[in-house]
């Protein structure tokens, strides 16, 4: 395969004859969208360049979708820029750094993935100013750990795989050395930020039990009660749809999650616009 699909073919990104219009495949998308959020969305696109390639997923899949692929296909994540990874308690409630945006994940190559991620690194740094050969640099020292990290994977068992995880607490010991004061400290507020990143935070943020049962605040356009959106018509058919769907849900859990997660139900429904996509999803709060 390697023989078939050198490594030197993925260096170069040339443009088809018939390479399809960005702004035009933007507009295309947009048309699915909420309208009232499409300005939104490229008001946020426009800050800069790396913000207009967080929200620009649509078009970087149709230009590699003609570039050179080994033929292995994998689970991708869909948008596995720089900016959606972090850190996340576990529900150990262990600090570990991990991808967090699945909402475009599909089956396709896994080169994909790995582009969208080395080409975020080369925006982010440069925009933040580094020079070109640290960009560079930037991009070959992520390929060349994900290509290490690849080797071990392929030589572990298939639990040891699934259950492998990067810890926050021994990563920090060994990039603390690493960075300035400035960026130390940053980093620890990060951290005590993260810790603190809940569910209680997540409800004190969006939602209020000042009268009865929970409801989601208003924050128009960005935070927006569905029964703010539709009609009662319109509300019942879509409370009986996301209740058909937790139902569903819920019958695929384990039975000691199960038990956990009947514990709550459905009070309250709201959209959400998140990111630089700002498409509006819906969000359900649960008492």
């Amino acid at each position: 395969m390697r023989r078939a699909v050198p490594r030197s073919s993925h260096g170069v990104f040339t443009p088809t004859r018939d390479r399809l219009d960005p702004i035009e495949l933007l507009e295309r998308q947009a048309r699915l969208r909420v309208p009232e959020l499409v300005p939104i969305r490229y008001a946020r696109m426009t800050v800069s360049p790396f913000t207009f390639y967080r929200g620009a997923a649509l078009l970087m899949a149709s230009d590699l979708a003609d570039t050179p692929t080994s033929g292995f296909q994998v689970q991708c994540c869909g948008d596995a820029h720089l900016s959606n990874f972090g850190l996340f308690a576990s529900p150990e409630r262990r600090l570990i750094f991990d991808i967090n945006d699945f909402d475009e994940t599909l089956p396709g190559p896994w080169e994909w993935d790995l582009k969208r991620l080395v080409v975020s690194l080369l925006l982010a740094a440069r925009d933040n100013g580094f020079s070109v050969e640290d960009q560079e640099q930037v991009v070959l020292e992520a390929s060349k750990e994900y290509r290490a990290w690849m080797g071990r994977f392929a030589r572990m068992g298939t639990l040891d795989v699934w259950y492998s995880r990067i810890e926050m607490e021994p990563l920090f010991e060994d990039i603390r050395v690493q960075l300035g004061s400035r960026m130390l400290r940053r980093l620890e507020r990060r951290i005590e930020k993260s810790v603190a990143r809940d569910s209680k935070h997540a409800f004190a943020r969006f939602a209020s039990h000042a009268v009865g049962d929970p409801r989601i605040v208003s924050e128009p356009p960005l935070v927006v009660r569905a029964r703010d959106l539709l009609d009662d018509t319109q509300y019942q058919r879509l409370e009986t749809i996301l209740g058909r769907l937790l139902t569903d849900y819920a019958g695929t859990l384990p039975h000691d999650i199960r038990e956990l997660f009947d514990q709550y139900h459905l009070v309250d429904v709201g959209r959400k616009v998140v990111g630089s996509a700002a498409s509006g999803r819906t969000h359900g709060s649960r008492s």
